[in-house]
């Protein structure tokens, strides 16, 4: 090529060249500690904003002063320093979401740390979004069965309701919650684990669990442990919501689970003392209602015409030595639907689930109660409450007529039956046969002791000999013929007194 072709051939290349303009809005840092960025210059930001630090690291806009923005940190911060650029990324702080999320362990940036590779994201979706308006949803009318025995009898729960599980640490709460998570395998309901402030090694003990039970094919868990950047621990309940609202505006069900609000406020109150917002009681600060109610409001039951999907949230709150009134417990409990409360008395006492049917209760949940199940549960609160009354009565003296020792000894087989292994599950419809077998005084000539080896045998001849029957009452949610039932169970209760007396 000559020189005179190649001197045309620049010519018309620098006659095409276009230049193109771009304006990026740019702050400096004026201050950096303790996981909170001070920044000048970004007038124009917005409360919620994501922004970029110069290695990379994501930022949300807390505070927005007169001059600066104070920003919290989602990362490692060690290379930031004062004088450092802050780049706007004119996004609200956002997550990505999709199917391919199932079944993966994330961080709440949605990033996986799994070791199992990048996760191909369908879409994003904002961490922070208002929750649906009063027309846009519906009576929560429909069960969302856990397997245990106590909480879909005593206090049952519905697609899109908010049920609270509360308790002192080591009562089992978390179990509660990854029971429910494991009972929806054989259902259309997805699952969400959220982890704030969990040890590393907790975390994965509990996905080991899900994956024992094929429970992580429907399930995602976010993980904040308490080794990552407290704010990480704040953000992770409302990333784990945005993902939930997109498979919940898809017309799907969803049951998200956060381990623990306790700690989020924590995080919360740790994250505006250092942005220097005013303490008020325990030193929260004045929006910490806030933090949870509009986290809260978010899991609804649709209506129809948006696709009828749903959210059904159980968050956990940690109690310190039983007190339910104290501040944060009264604030969810307040916003939520109910609560089920696990006592350390009952669980050292070997009742576990250790649920006090007294404090525990479901404001919606009847309404969406499988007909059956209400029908042989009717009277079951009302028994345990009458037990545990007499039971304290009973110790002051021992001349107890006929009918007090009746109650006591059903009383006691009433707490025996409510007894259920961790991750032992039972469907709705063998339930509603053994509750109808215990209010019917079939359980009466059994002992205590005893009680146990009849439930486990009882599953066992129902899988046997009554499979469509049981079939029936999870189609149907009903029992049409009582007859069959209780001759099934005269059958099964004369041949098991025979065996025990033998």
């Amino acid at each position: 090529m000559s020189i005179e072709s190649i001197k045309q051939t620049l010519l018309q290349e620098i006659a095409a060249f276009q230049p193109e303009e771009t304006i990026e809005a740019v702050g400096t840092i004026t201050s950096i500690g303790d996981g909170i960025a001070q920044v000048s210059g970004l007038d124009k930001v917005k409360y919620g904003e994501m922004v970029q630090f110069a290695n990379g690291t994501i930022g949300m806009v807390q505070n927005l002063n007169e001059g600066s923005v104070g920003i919290i940190i989602f990362g490692e911060y060690s290379d930031i320093h004062e004088g450092h650029m802050v780049r706007r990324l004119n996004r609200m702080m956002e997550v990505p979401v999709g199917d391919n999320f199932l079944g993966r362990v994330v961080n709440p940036l949605g990033e996986p740390i799994d070791g199992l590779g990048t996760i191909e994201a369908t879409g994003y979706r904002p961490v922070e979004t208002e929750a649906p308006g009063i027309m846009d949803r519906q009576s929560v009318d429909q069960p969302l069965q856990t397997g245990i025995k106590a909480l879909d009898a005593l206090v049952p729960i519905g697609r899109g309701q908010r049920e609270l599980i509360i308790g002192d640490r080591k009562t089992g709460k978390t179990t509660v919650a990854v029971d429910a998570i494991i009972n929806q395998k054989d259902s259309d309901v997805l699952c969400i684990y959220v982890s704030i402030g969990q040890k590393a090694s907790t975390v994965k003990n509990i996905v080991s669990t899900l994956q024992k039970h094929d429970a992580m094919d429907y399930t995602i868990v976010m993980s904040a442990t308490a080794s990552q950047a407290t704010s990480l621990q704040y953000l992770a309940p409302y990333a784990a919501t945005a993902m939930a609202e997109e498979f919940m505006y898809n017309g799907k069900h969803v049951l998200i689970v956060y381990d623990d609000l306790s700690k989020q406020a924590v995080a919360y109150r740790e994250l505006s003392l250092l942005l220097k917002r005013p303490p008020g009681r325990e030193a929260y600060p004045g929006d910490i209602f806030y933090l949870h109610s509009r986290l809260l409001e978010r899991s609804a039951k649709l209506n129809d015409a948006l696709g009828g999907g749903s959210i059904t949230a159980l968050p956990i709150i940690e109690t310190q030595g039983g007190d339910i009134s104290a501040y944060i417990p009264t604030n969810v409990i307040s916003i939520t639907d109910g609560q089920i409360f696990l006592e350390s008395d009952l669980f050292l006492a070997g009742v576990r689930p250790a649920i006090n049917a007294g404090l525990s209760v479901s404001r919606v949940g009847g309404s969406a109660q499988l007909p059956a199940m209400k029908k042989v549960s009717g009277t079951l609160r009302i028994d345990l409450a009458s037990y545990r009354e007499l039971e304290a009565f009973s110790q002051f003296g021992s001349d107890l007529d006929e009918m007090t020792r009746a109650s006591l000894a059903h009383g006691e087989k009433t707490v025996e039956i409510l007894k259920q292994r961790a991750h032992e599950l039972i469907p709705a419809s063998k339930q509603i046969i053994l509750f109808y077998a215990l209010v019917n005084q079939y359980l009466k000539p059994v002992e205590a002791s005893k009680v146990r080896d009849f439930e486990h045998e009882l599953y066992e001849y129902l899988d046997r000999y009554h499979a469509d029957l049981l079939r029936e009452i999870e189609t149907k949610g009903k029992i049409e013929d009582y007859q069959v039932v209780d001759q099934l169970l005269e059958a099964f209760s004369s041949d098991f007194l025979n065996v025990s007396a033998d």
